[in-house]
């Protein structure tokens, strides 16, 4: 699922938040489901090797040749190499995983006949960070995050995730309005990461983290990493729409396109509402200033003002845990071994397109944030620490299931999905566990890479009678 592209016209600061709120919330009745699945690469043989880039390229390639994907996923390569799929949006739950499981079995072949297997880890567990794609984007990327430290080099070239697309909902105040949707899925967060935490060890050993990749993302620019005010805690009444718009208003410019050959480099801490303000200047051996805000080009640029197509990408580039594009799309949940991303993407299309579902996911996930608020880290980062050792969470997370399972039957989902949520709850969930318990103790399967796998749908997804 990918936002629309706005037009090249000049904006006004007005008109950039008319734009926000009306290309990011598409309201309409929800139904439609996608998924954005990422996968570490690791030699098949030694998982502590790196991989040739190229060879991953050229495995990438023979996947892209028309017709060789029966479900026509897009194919993408993160910064570090990592492989992402990307399912079109699908009409319903049982569509969208039948399409991705059959991309992933060519996927899966295609990797592994190049000595190479797809892991479906959050975090690397043994390899150092190395950016691989060279493009003027993930350098200016690299550059902007490395003002703040290792995290985002690591953010961007050791991590992975299920990524869980939805409808935006409809323009009511019902629970499959987009507001209600909005509320929920934010308080719903801290959940997802605990049950679903998945990256516990870094470069061999124990992190002290259920989630470490939670940890990671919390550790970079929070104007964009962070959820906007007035998500957090979860609360009726607030307005997503302009709570949104200020957001990315107010977000740091990451990157500023050039022509082929320029960087991209861009004035520190210029937000793009300072942007629509003043041109940003950019030269090759001065210091220009821009809105109290100085940078160093290295091509002569000149000035430039901000389009339409400018604030598009710049909405490209915010990474909360709950993005708004057009849908709702989640980004906190971690990568799962195996066909384990089928269980999250079928519990968040439960809860949020089932409106009973809803109701009780809200009921569960809300008072978590009173809770949980006023101690320490608070919500996210106590999910990512213990993930469900702590009750509360774990309560709160049983009941999310039992709801998502009685939501898919009442869907009639194909028969495999609410079977591997309720699998998944009986092995988890219910025992207070996460698949980071898993490899902390060595009790997974081992597949052939030596990483921990989930117990993989061998079977087309069928909908039931």
């Amino acid at each position: 699922m990918t936002p629309d592209t706005v037009g090249p016209a000049k904006l006004s600061e007005a008109e950039a938040e008319r734009l926000i709120r009306a290309i990011c919330f598409k309201t309409g009745p929800p139904g439609k489901v996608g998924a954005e699945l990422e996968w570490l690469v690791n030699d098949s043989a030694n998982p502590l090797l790196p991989v040739p880039f190229d060879k991953v390229r050229d495995v990438l390639r023979s996947l892209q040749r028309p017709g060789i994907l029966p479900g026509a996923g897009l194919l993408t390569l993160e910064p570090g190499g990592q492989v992402e799929l990307s399912t079109a949006p699908a009409p319903n739950l049982t569509d969208c995983v039948a399409a991705a499981s059959g991309d992933l079995a060519i996927m899966r072949a295609e990797f592994a006949a190049a000595g190479l297997a797809l892991t479906g880890h959050g975090l690397d567990q043994a390899r150092h960070p190395i950016r691989v794609l060279d493009l003027p984007r993930y350098a200016a990327m690299e550059r902007y995050f490395d003002r703040l430290g290792p995290w985002g080099r690591m953010m961007m070239c050791s991590t992975a995730s299920v990524q869980v697309c939805v409808d935006a909902g409809g323009d009511d105040q019902t629970p499959l309005g987009y507001p209600f949707r909005w509320r929920l899925l934010h308080a719903l967060g801290p959940v997802l990461v605990a049950a679903f935490a998945n990256s516990p060890l870094r470069l061999g050993r124990p992190t002290g983290w259920k989630c470490t990749r939670q940890l990671v993302w919390s550790r970079i620019d929070r104007c964009r990493t962070a959820a906007p005010a007035g998500a957090e805690p979860p609360a009726a009444g607030t307005d997503p729409r302009s709570d949104w718009a200020s957001y990315a208003m107010d977000a740091h410019v990451l990157c500023l396109r050039g022509q082929d050959g320029q960087p991209w480099t861009v004035p520190e801490g210029l937000t793009f509402r300072q942007w629509l303000r003043g041109p940003v200047q950019g030269s090759t051996e001065q210091w220009s200033t821009v809105q109290g805000s100085t940078v160093q080009g290295s091509t002569e640029q000149g000035s430039k003002e901000p389009t339409a197509d400018d604030l598009s990408y710049h909405l490209s580039t915010l990474f909360p845990p709950v993005r708004a594009r057009g849908h709702l799309e989640l980004r906190m949940i971690d990568a799962q071994a195996g066909d384990g991303w089928i269980v999250p993407v079928a519990v968040v299309a439960a809860l949020t397109d089932d409106p009973a579902a809803a109701e009780v996911a809200m009921a569960a996930a809300e008072p978590l944030w009173h809770d949980l608020g006023g101690e320490g880290p608070g919500p996210w980062l106590r999910a990512a620490r213990v993930g469900l050792a702590d009750p509360r969470l774990a309560r709160a997370a049983a009941s999310c299931f039992e709801a998502a399972v009685a939501a898919l039957h009442r869907s009639g989902a194909a028969i495999e999905i609410p079977s591997a949520v309720a699998g998944f709850a009986e092995r988890y969930v219910h025992r207070g566990r996460c698949p980071a318990d898993d490899v902390l103790d060595g009790q997974a399967p081992r597949c052939a890479d030596g990483h921990a796998q989930a117990p993989t749908t061998t079977t087309t997804p069928r909908r039931q009678a």
